[in-house]
This record gives structure tokens, sequence and C-alpha cells, in this order.
């Protein structure tokens, strides 16, 4: 044996980002669709982006009461 070793990295998972941008995509398509002047087409954009955690606020409320 010469001392070398081969190291094999498995990485998985790696799907997670895809989803969330194909949903960022489809948010902001909706949310910009709905937006009429300038700052509305600008917090369609930060609503885009933080769409999940809109969702999860309001699923909570429902589970709540």
């Amino acid at each position: 044996m010469s001392g070398t070793s081969k190291t094999t990295t498995v990485v998985r998972g790696s799907g997670g980002g895809a989803v969330y941008g194909l949903g960022l995509i489809g948010a902001l398509v909706y949310y910009w669709r709905h937006a009429h002047g300038f700052w509305a087409y600008v917090w369609a954009v930060v609503e885009a982006i933080l769409w999940p955690a809109f969702v999860i606020y309001h699923l909570l409320g429902h589970i709540a009461t």
C-alpha cells in the first residue's frame, strides 16, 4: 500500500432549492399580476420571497382557533 486512500462524498436532498425556486417564481408571477403601482410591485417582490412565512403564519392561526 502506498498510504493514499480514496474518499467519496455523497450529497443527498438537493431538490429543496429547486422546489423553493419554482415556488418563488410562481408567487412572483401571482403577486405581480395583482399589483397596481410602484410600491405594490415592490411589495409583490417581498411577498414572493417571504410567501412560506405567510403560509405558516396563517396556517398556525387557523390551527390555534
